[in-house]
């Protein structure tokens, strides 16, 4: 690991940071310390990172905005990517083109107020498009999948491509690159159509004062934990059975949202996860449904 920070020091690809407590840049508030962080500033520079961390087999992880992972209370010997200077934006009609770190709420409210409409389910994710488009980030019966047509991605090569809607693999919480982690989204490009901004903003407006209303947005989380299985809700599952207000240490299971686990003071990573492990149990002996975790966990094994 000195040497790849040595060399990363030596080309000047990006901002350095070492020894980061990653709970500072995950919305759970919770995880070990990071042994570095990077910023690559293009992704020119991104593609000599890459090459360098193979050089020196030193294992890394890009992280968008942390708003849906799980990272260990372990120290993370590697590296953490973080892509919040490819965040250039350009919009010609109803075509957007956007960097992979760029916000995904601050991109929805930025088409909204240009009358653009496709990205209204977006406006309460607090992802970057890369992270959005890796789990296929959706809301309202909508997600990605519908308004993305290209993404120029990084292979595990080095070769910088464009990939279509198609070869993307968009299910229900799922892409391509959830099963092809060495693959790196860098840029999307969206279809949107147009509609009346006032309708827009007001439709965003009456989901933004639902959220508040039936979400636990005073607390840190990671949203929803769980995917709901099919024609059912993973929350009212967990509310039917009782666990709403169940706490582990610093960790609760949302009295407001079954599907939320809160940190409510102090958790750990160990208490979201021991409550996500019992939450499958009892479901599971209760219902022989197999939930699935939505969110993304790091450096558990």
């Amino acid at each position: 690991m000195k040497e790849l920070l040595k060399e990363l020091h030596t080309y000047k690809l990006g901002k350095i940071v070492e020894h980061v407590p990653l709970k500072e840049h995950t919305t759970y508030r919770v995880g070990g310390t990071a042994d570095a962080f990077i910023y690559p500033k293009t992704a020119t520079d991104l593609v000599k990172i890459m090459k360098l961390i193979k050089t020196y087999q030193v294992p890394y992880f890009v992280l968008g905005k942390g708003s849906n992972v799980l990272f260990s209370d372990r120290p993370f010997h590697g590296l953490i990517i973080k892509l919040d200077e490819l965040d250039e934006v350009k919009i010609r009609g109803q075509i957007v083109t956007v960097g992979a770190g760029y916000s995904l709420m601050k991109l929805s409210s930025l088409v909204a107020r240009k009358g653009l409409s496709g990205l209204e389910f977006a406006s309460g994710i607090p992802g970057s498009v890369g992270g959005a488009i890796y789990m296929n980030a959706g809301a309202y019966k909508k997600d990605m999948g519908y308004i993305v047509t290209k993404v120029k991605v990084l292979t595990p090569s080095g070769r910088i491509i464009s990939m279509v809607n198609r070869e993307l693999n968009f299910h229900y919480r799922s892409s391509f690159f959830q099963q092809h982690k060495d693959y790196i989204v860098l840029e999307a490009t969206l279809k949107l159509q147009q509609g009346v901004k006032e309708e827009i903003l007001a439709l965003m407006q009456e989901r933004k004062e639902r959220r508040l209303e039936t979400q636990p947005l005073e607390y840190p989380s990671a949203g929803s934990v769980f995917r709901n299985p099919e024609n059912q809700y993973a929350g009212k599952l967990i509310e039917d059975i009782g666990l709403k207000g169940l706490t582990r240490g610093g960790a609760m299971i949302s009295p407001k949202h079954a599907n939320f686990i809160v940190n409510i003071g102090n958790a750990t990573s160990q208490d979201i996860k021991d409550l996500m492990d019992l939450v499958k149990v009892t479901v599971k002996d209760n219902y022989h449904i197999d939930l699935k975790v939505e969110q993304e966990l790091v450096n558990w094994e």
